[in-house]
């Protein structure tokens, strides 16, 4: 009986000697947390330790130094691992570092410090990278126009765009809400805090926000934005210095033909757009499909994922590591881009392939980087204000919000020369 228990234990010795790393499966039938497992990832690198991010291998899964620690967290929190032995990590590697194989492995460096640009008064649920940031239990600080008017975006390394009107109009919600008390509350808010800060006007509040964000980006920031905070940033960008606000807006005239005034070299990702005139109607620009998708019925509506290499294009496959290649559409004020208005410089991730739209986008500016995601909220189809909030216990393993944590973690990748 002794020689039996000595045996087992010596067993079980050698095997947690031979363990030196964990893996985080990211496929479909493995993981059963997805979203939390990005949460996992981030922890470890906040305790200086690096992560290897297996690209195309299981679904993007990750490769963890092993420890006890780790282990409880995993357990902890419900994230699906597999204890490797040296010998089967290596065996794994060598694997993926193969010429005949579209994969790679991505050294992760540093936990990226995360800002969110969103006014202060609004909940976690209100925007779906809060929603999921705060699942997956990474942490993030709040910023709005005071911060980053007074220089405070040096201090992150990755910025989430909330779906924010850059052009000062409100979020055109003035057709439909504009005797509503939030609407009018909200007006009063913006306008008290464009005084504060020195500016007659919200738009001009908003231009000067926009402007500080984009040398942001120049310095080598990396921004994330859904929704409104996509093309109303460029709508801001490409209009520096000519008023497109109606009086209902911002108390005076615009310009007179302003559409002819419009600066597209200024812009990020979008070119050659025609501004909505009209203040009633609930749309930026033709940069916007969600007026164009008459042809697309909500259970036909997917996007799929585009092909990159692995070792050439590391970048774009970073963005686009999921356990699915199609994914779930979902609506917004800014639902998906016309491809035709997408710069050929931006690289489109996703699309609908029926309708010919872009869903997904990313580009680089200056020495930083940013990616445009149309829609509202992954697993809301048709979100409309007031719509009760998301509950992400029920979608631990959805594929729409792991693009949202593929972009969180990017900035703490090892840098590689793009070679195409």
């Amino acid at each position: 009986m002794r020689k039996s228990l000595f045996s087992l234990l010596l067993i079980l010795y050698s095997s947690a000697a031979l363990a030196s790393s964990i893996l985080i499966p990211m496929d479909a039938e493995s993981q059963k947390n997805h979203l939390k497992a990005y949460g996992i990832t981030y922890w470890v690198l906040t305790k200086q330790q690096k992560v290897q991010w297996l690209l195309n291998y299981r679904g993007g899964s990750f490769l963890l130094p092993d420890g006890e620690a780790i282990r409880k967290e995993c357990q902890i929190r419900g994230v699906s691992y597999e204890i490797l032995s040296d010998g089967q990590a290596q065996s794994i590697l060598d694997e993926i570092s193969s010429p005949s194989q579209n994969q790679d492995a991505v050294i992760l460096e540093k936990a990226p410090k995360i800002a969110v640009y969103s006014p202060k008064g609004n909940a976690p649920w209100d925007d779906a990278v809060t929603m999921v940031l705060t699942y997956a239990e990474i942490p993030y600080v709040t910023v709005y126009d005071e911060e980053v008017l007074g220089d405070k975006l040096a201090l992150y390394d990755w910025l989430h765009l909330h779906h924010e009107d850059f052009t000062g109009q409100y979020g055109k919600f003035y057709g439909a809400y504009r005797a509503a008390p939030w609407y009018i509350a909200h007006k009063e808010e913006a306008e008290a805090l464009a005084t504060k800060l020195g500016f007659s006007k919200v738009s001009d509040q908003k231009s000067a926000v926009a402007q500080k964000i984009r040398k942001y980006v120049i310095g080598g920031g990396f921004m994330f934005a859904m929704c409104s905070a996509t093309d109303s940033f460029d709508i801001a960008l490409a209009a520096e210095g000519v008023d497109i606000c109606e009086p209902m807006f911002d108390g005076d005239p615009s310009d007179a033909n302003y559409q002819t005034k419009l600066d597209f070299t200024n812009t990020f990702a979008f070119t050659d757009f025609t501004l909505e005139r009209n203040p009633l109607k609930y749309e930026f620009s033709s940069i916007d499909m969600t007026g164009k998708r008459g042809n697309v019925p909500k259970e036909q509506d997917y996007f799929s994922l585009m092909d990159f290499s692995a070792k050439w294009d590391a970048v774009p496959t970073m963005l686009c590591q999921n356990h699915t290649a199609l994914v779930k559409g979902f609506m917004g004020q800014t639902t998906a881009f016309t491809r035709g208005e997408v710069k050929p410089t931006v690289m489109v991730l996703g699309e609908n392939k029926i309708n010919g739209e872009a869903r997904y986008i990313h580009g680089i500016k200056g020495k930083g980087f940013f990616t445009f995601y149309g829609g509202h909220d992954p697993e809301d189809y048709q979100h409309r204000v007031g719509d009760p909030k998301t509950e992400l216990e029920l979608h631990p393993n959805s594929p729409g919000y792991r693009l949202i944590l593929n972009n969180v973690l990017f900035p703490a990748a090892r840098k590689k020369k793009q070679k195409t």
